[in-house]
């Protein structure tokens, strides 16, 4: 008997299916179910809630979202060895969890979606875990589909998502994040808890989509940032004049001195620059 339902133990149907954990998928199993049940309740009550989950393997997390209310799991799984697995999570929750067999950077969840919102809670695929937050944020019209995701990346990576100004960690990915997001680390785990264990921590990390970020035009803001963090050690002066613009008038516009970093440039910051570049652009 598991913690959270009646199924077979985690290790039962990986033995089952062969599902050895693949470095090519960036896959590392999460086998306590109960980590996996703390996860799902850092998304808060999930009754009436659709979860879209990624790489579910061998549905540790998917029974604990189940088991905990969701009302509906869309699990997108690549790895078709793990299919077989979760239709035991299929027949033992009917009607609640629909499988799709496919890459999730290139899957359009809306269709399914019926026009309501949903969550995205995963243990992410650590090979696949940044691009997806990236697509995620640059989702356009904002606000987005979801209105909440807790997500499992290495802990080097979560602490770059959440990094404010002046912290070792900052950088565009961090801008992209808290512009768009309120961002927070819950939780750590321990390497000991996967199988195969990865030589780092992992942490969990929740984005809650602000409904108004600050306006700016989203390619602006990651061009500003690219400059600016693609040259971080160098003084804005210089590292902006890859956009082809004063840097003293972006500068100016957001009422920074051109001879600071980008480290100690707070996110409002960036996006008054990205306002400013959108508009010389656009009169050129």
């Amino acid at each position: 008997m598991s913690a959270i339902d009646d199924l077979p133990p985690l290790r039962d149907i990986i033995r089952e299916h062969s599902l050895s954990a693949r470095k090519s998928l960036g896959q590392n199993f999460l086998l306590d179910l109960n980590l996996t049940a703390r996860i799902a309740r850092a998304a808060g009550p999930l009754e009436d809630s659709t979860v879209i989950e990624v790489g579910p393997g061998p549905g540790g997390l998917t029974r604990a979202l189940l088991a905990l209310g969701a009302r509906r799991v869309i699990a997108i799984e690549r790895d078709e060895r793990a299919l077989a697995a979760l239709d035991y999570v299929a027949k033992r929750y009917p009607g609640r969890i629909e499988i799709v067999h496919g890459d999730a950077q290139r899957f359009d969840p809306r269709p399914l979606l019926d026009g309501a919102k949903a969550k995205i809670i995963a243990n992410l695929p650590y090979n696949i875990a940044t691009q997806l937050l990236v697509d995620w944020l640059s989702i356009e019209p904002w606000p987005p589909w979801y209105d909440m995701m807790v997500l499992m990346f290495q802990r080097e990576v979560a602490e770059r998502i959440v990094a404010h100004e002046d912290e070792e960690a900052y950088g565009r990915l961090a801008v992209l994040a808290n512009w768009r997001a309120e961002t927070k680390i819950l939780f750590d785990i321990s390497p000991a808890a996967f199988v195969p264990q990865p030589k780092v921590t992992s942490s969990v990390v929740r984005l809650i989509p602000r409904a108004a970020p600050e306006p700016c035009d989203r390619r602006m803001l990651e061009q500003v940032a690219a400059a600016a963090f693609g040259q971080r050690r160098k003084m804005l002066r210089q590292s902006l004049k890859s956009l082809s613009v004063d840097p003293a008038r972006l500068a100016a516009a957001a009422g920074i001195d051109a001879t600071r970093r980008a480290e100690t440039i707070p996110v409002a910051g960036f996006v008054a620059m990205a306002r400013e570049l959108a508009d010389i652009r656009a009169t050129k």
